[in-house]
C-alpha cells in the first residue's frame, strides 16, 4: 500500500488545482487501488479574521502591498488555469474566512471515511459556490450534504475537538520542510511541493511503488520538486 498525505487549505488555489492534477494521475496509475490517500491540515493564514464584504482581492492586496488591479489580474489568470482542469473559479463571490473549523470538519470526516469528498465539497463550496466555509451552520449544512451528521458536526464545532490534531499537522508539515502547500509526501520518501503536472505524480507513485514491491529502503532525507 502506497501512503500519500497531502497538505492543503481549502481556501488555497493551487491546491485544488494540484488535486485534480494529482487525481488524474492516480487515474493512469496502474495500482491506484493500493495508494491511499490522506488530507492534512495547513492554514495559509492562521490568524485570519474575516471583515464584512473583505474581497479576495483587495485581502491579497493588504497582505502582499499592492494594488487590487494587481491581485484581480492575478486570480483571471488563476480562474483560466483552473478551468482547463475543469474548475470554475468564482473569485467575485469568494467569501473570506479563517479556515481552522473547516479543518477540524475534515478531521471528523476522516474519521468516518470520508475524508476525501469532505475535501471536495468544501474546496467547491469556497471556489464555486461563493460558500462562507468559516461558518458553523455552513459547515454542518456541507457535512450533512456527504453522509455525515450535522448534529454531530455542530457538537464538535462548538467545542475544540480535534483543535489540537489541527495544529499538530500544521506543524509536521513545517518540521518536514514545507514552507506553502499543496505539499505532497509519498510514502515518507518523496515530497512534492505545488500544483506540479500530473506526469511528475505518477513518477513518484511508481518511484514509491517500486521501492515497496522490491524492498529496497526509503530514501530520506526527503527528495524534493519545488513548484
Amino acid at each position: 500500500m502506497v501512503q500519500v498525505e497531502v497538505w492543503s487549505d481549502v481556501v488555497c488555489p493551487f491546491c485544488y488545482m494540484g488535486k485534480r492534477r494529482f487525481e488524474n494521475a492516480l487515474k493512469a496509475f496502474e495500482h491506484r487501488d493500493d495508494v491511499q490517500v490522506t488530507f492534512r491540515s495547513f492554514q495559509l493564514d492562521p490568524e485570519m479574521r474575516p471583515e464584512p464584504g473583505l474581497s479576495v482581492y483587495d485581502y491579497l492586496a493588504q497582505r502582499k502591498g499592492m494594488q487590487p488591479s494587481e491581485t484581480r489580474r492575478m486570480h483571471e489568470k488563476l480562474t483560466r488555469a483552473a478551468a482547463e482542469l475543469g474548475l470554475d473559479y468564482n473569485f467575485d463571490q469568494a467569501v473570506m474566512a479563517n479556515t481552522f473549523d473547516a479543518h477540524r470538519l475534515a478531521h471528523l470526516a476522516r474519521e468516518h471515511g470520508r475524508q476525501e469528498a469532505m475535501e471536495e465539497r468544501l474546496f467547491f463550496a469556497y471556489f464555486t459556490e461563493g460558500r462562507n466555509i468559516g461558518d458553523p451552520e455552513v459547515l454542518a449544512t456541507l457535512g450533512a450534504e456527504i453522509g455525515l451528521d450535522a448534529s454531530e458536526i455542530r457538537q464538535a464545532l462548538a467545542g475544540d475537538r480535534y483543535a489540537e490534531a489541527v495544529k499538530a499537522e500544521a506543524r509536521e508539515a513545517g518540521e518536514l520542510g514545507a514552507d506553502g502547500v499543496p505539499f505532497y509526501v509519498f510514502g515518507r520518501a518523496y515530497a512534492i511541493s505545488g500544483a506540479q503536472p500530473s506526469e511528475l505524480f505518477l513518477e513518484a507513485l511508481q518511484k514509491v511503488w517500486e521501492q515497496q514491491t522490491e524492498g529496497e529502503p526509503a530514501r530520506s532525507p526527503y527528495s524534493s520538486q519545488e513548484g
